[in-house]
């Protein structure tokens, strides 16, 4: 069974789905969505880019009534990004339903306008382990009528320290629900997980997290102190448009960025000491391609999607060989071919036969001559972002600011790049022959008849 349409889904959901042109589903879909719609609870092994929104998408919203007003569907992502990508997937999905109301509750904004949008209960609310605690604890939010929980990216949450918000947020929903827990890796801690709050669940694991036919793969020897220039070397010989470079450490992401930064690289860090603001102005920036090089730990990395990712390198490999698989299987999204260098260290070799184990096949070796320097200049991002102080708080949209850019502005449609709505600010993409003239046009008119303050 590989077929949408051999499952039964009622109509409404049907027609999402042809309205989304999904007719054949993903490994991990054909393998969990018959069950997930015969109620049994499941542990199933997936990474981001697999459709497993959609699977347990699609059988949370076959067991919701919409005619009653309470929270029937909870599901727990590690971040903010993850939990807005799940919550649009769904509404998608749940496009011709009428009346379903899908609500995100997570940590890093305001309180009040969540308190006040849960006035009216939502059917479905999608949010990190934090934010959705303190909401119980105020009693804002009862998760008396829960149908269906889903954990996503379980083994993420462990890792940033939500084990205990989330036993305390799982504890506050009826015994009797269907639990779904996805996580890209089965470690003892998950299992543990399981044990204590599934029933009976069946285990679902796609034969592969990784297409190695999509993926070339390459390991090079460095020691420490070469890590930096065979970093650049590797940059500067594949000019990736997307880089994505992996490090253990907070630390070792901001020296990491700063030595590219020095050697021209447009390069952003991105880890767990950073404000929710700026979090969200690094994955923009890099999304929508106006920095070429993203520094990040696995932790930070999480939640975010990039679905034409070139190139992912490893500055160190993880201790972890799921991880490495994880890191890797963020390229070659989508039907792209993707490209995974890592640097390795004397002292990081004993890593190797256990992601070699992993993966299923051996390591391939390059060297690196790093004697011979690549002189020609680092690529430079071919957008630039411009930030516009008003949002959605502003009733300011996407189709706002494009007619504003296309209309008054004068500039051709395909010059404008991703338009990113948050309650405050607004960050758009234009295309860095334009960004001037778009800069400058945006400054001396108006949006929506108003005038808003607009930077680089």
């Amino acid at each position: 069974m590989n077929k949408f349409s051999q499952l039964s889904l009622g109509p409404a959901l049907t027609q999402g789905l042809e309205a989304l042109a999904y007719a054949e589903m993903t490994p991990i879909q054909a393998a969990s969505l018959p069950l997930i719609l015969d109620g049994r609870d499941v542990i199933a092994q997936a990474k981001t880019g697999s459709g497993k929104t959609a699977a347990f998408g699609l059988g949370l919203l076959s067991r919701l009534d919409p005619g009653v007003s309470r929270v029937q569907a909870l599901v727990l992502c590690p971040t903010r990004e993850l939990a807005d990508q799940v919550s649009k997937e769904l509404r998608r999905l749940a496009r011709f339903i009428a009346n379903v109301k899908v609500l995100t509750l997570c940590g890093g904004i305001s309180l009040r306008p969540q308190i006040a949008s849960l006035v009216h209960e939502p059917h479905i609310v999608v949010g990190t382990p934090g934010r959705i605690q303190e909401l119980l604890d105020k009693e804002h939010l009862s998760l008396d009528a829960v149908k269906v929980l889903v954990l996503d990216e379980a083994d993420r949450m462990l890792d940033m320290g939500f084990a205990e918000a989330m036993a305390d947020v799982i504890a506050q929903t009826p015994s009797s629900r269907q639990t779904l827990l996805f996580s890209a890796t089965y470690s003892d801690e998950i299992r543990a997980i399981s044990k204590k709050v599934q029933r009976e669940p069946v285990e679902v694991t796609v034969e592969s997290l990784l297409g190695s036919d999509e993926i070339e793969q390459m390991f090079y020897e460095v020691e420490l102190p070469r890590k930096g220039d065979a970093l650049a070397y590797l940059l500067n010989q594949h000019r990736p448009e997307s880089a994505l470079v992996f490090c253990n450490t907070k630390r070792d992401t901001q020296d990491v960025a700063e030595h590219l930064a020095q050697r021209g690289f447009s390069v952003l860090a991105l880890n767990g000491d950073l404000e929710q603001r700026d979090r969200d102005e690094v994955l923009v920036r890099f999304a929508n391609k106006s920095c070429s090089v993203l520094v990040a730990t696995d932790v930070a990395a999480r939640g975010l999607d990039i679905k034409e990712l070139p190139l992912v390198i490893s500055y160190e490999l993880p201790s972890d060989p799921e991880i490495h698989v994880h890191r890797i299987g963020r390229t070659a999204r989508a039907g792209h071919k993707g490209l995974a260098l890592n640097l390795c260290s004397s002292r990081e070799i004993g890593r190797v036969p256990a992601i070699e184990a992993a993966q299923g096949s051996a390591a391939q070796w390059g060297r690196l001559n790093l004697a011979l320097t690549n002189r020609s200049a680092p690529l430079e991002p071919s957008m630039v972002t411009l930030i516009i102080d008003g949002g959605r708080q502003d009733k300011l949209r996407p189709g706002d600011i494009m007619g504003a850019l296309t209309g008054d502005a004068g500039l051709p449609a395909d010059a404008v790049g991703k338009i990113d709505t948050f309650a405050t600010r607004t960050y758009v993409a234009i295309q860095r022959s334009h960004a001037q003239k778009a800069l400058e046009k945006l400054r001396a008119g108006k949006v929506k008849g108003r005038s808003f303050r607009v930077r680089k």
